[in-house]
């Protein structure tokens, strides 16, 4: 090891449409076409129900609530997260999609509260509301000097990896993509004269060969990669065979984080030859309180993922975890009992990995990831 490190920090699922959208300073149209919910205002009163009044409205950091002093107090060099929702005024609904998500534009500095260096959005939500609503996604968060990743006006722009710099000098290269198993139609894929998102079609090592050449093209020395891809079912803890074989095929390529998401809670955390696997990072920002069905899952815990990285080999040198709790549709700290079961679960589930989750003697109120003994 080098001494000098980078720390990243890595989000599930942001998603500031439908009820969150609506509980901020400009709400936009609450229609809805879902099967048993036509407004989302009623996602707002199912959190209430369960948990007491949401302001209204709220402040634009309202949905981050403790998680930006977290940021804050351990200040990584780089903010990578997943916006889940497309920040648009189009009344396209996607054909076929139970569940459109979407924000006003000038509910953007719910965004921009906590500074994300890079918002990647190849995942199943972001053309929601048609090309005419991603087009002005990117256009809104452009103007908000916001970079977008994994999706774009044509195959190009979403296939394009973004380099953020680091407080070192370096640079961070964050590729984003997404698969059909987390729900992404495969006529969403990016074409030459058609807008969309990086869409990978399998989990070949062909597929995971294509996605480390189109970094190794942009990589400088000393840069660090990210590949962030959103995969996999919504619950359970198993991580399929096949997106296992494919994150170890990006790390043997030289891939040094792979930044898996989609799932609604946490699942197993691996290291490969000294490089981070998260296979899926949970939910962060939504409007799921009140949701019934899984609850043995614990969908109202969620976690920031702060690895850090040697700046000059790419190995991880340790990853810690902040545990949150939603409530009123705003993150608070979570207790020790919440955190005690997060170590519980996500050791049990990851044993097959050899990792074990632990709270961080060093940080009070953070945990860290350990083996399992």
């Amino acid at each position: 090891m080098s001494g000098a490190l980078v720390t990243l920090l890595l989000t599930g699922d942001v998603m500031p449409g439908r009820g969150v959208d609506q509980i901020l300073p400009h709400p936009g149209d609450p229609a809805l076409r879902e099967g048993y919910i036509r407004d989302a205002r009623d996602y707002v009163a199912l959190a209430e129900a369960v948990n007491g009044p949401v302001p209204d409205p709220v402040d634009y950091a309202w949905p981050w609530g403790a998680a930006l002093g977290v940021m804050d107090a351990v200040a990584p060099d780089a903010r990578i997260i997943n916006l889940e929702t497309s920040v648009t005024t189009s009344d396209d609904f996607a054909p076929g999609k139970a569940v459109n998500y979407r924000m006003h534009p000038d509910n953007v500095p719910c965004l921009t509260a906590a500074r994300p260096d890079v918002c990647v959005l190849a995942n199943n939500h972001v053309l929601d509301f048609g090309q005419r609503g991603l087009e002005e996604t990117l256009d809104v968060l452009h103007a908000a000097e916001l970079r977008p990743a994994g999706a774009g006006r044509d195959t190009a722009e979403a296939r394009r990896p973004v380099a953020t710099a680091t407080k070192g000098g370096g640079r961070v290269l964050v590729l984003s993509c997404g698969t059909a198993s987390s729900g992404i139609p495969s006529y969403w894929a990016a074409t030459d004269d058609r807008p969309g998102v990086d869409f990978v079609p399998d989990l070949s090592d062909r597929s995971a060969d294509a996605l480390v050449r189109r970094l190794r093209a942009v990589r400088r020395e000393g840069d660090l990669t990210v590949v962030s891809i959103h995969w996999g079912s919504n619950w359970g803890y198993g991580v399929p065979p096949a997106q296992t074989a494919f994150a170890r095929r990006l790390v043997d390529g030289g891939v040094d984080v792979v930044h898996g998401h989609s799932s609604h809670h946490p699942r197993p955390i691996e290291v490969y030859r000294g490089r981070l696997v998260l296979y899926g990072c949970g939910d962060l920002v939504d409007d799921y309180e009140g949701i019934s069905g899984h609850e043995r899952y614990r969908d109202d815990l969620r976690l920031l993922y702060f690895p850090s990285l040697d700046a000059r080999t790419g190995e991880l040198a340790g990853l810690r975890m902040a545990p949150l709790r939603a409530r009123r549709m705003t993150l608070h700290q979570a207790s020790a009992a919440d955190s005690a079961w997060l170590c519980e679960t996500l050791t049990r589930a990851g044993r097959t990995f050899g990792t074990s989750v632990e709270p961080d003697p060093t940080a009070d109120g953070l945990l860290r990831l350990g083996r399992a003994g």
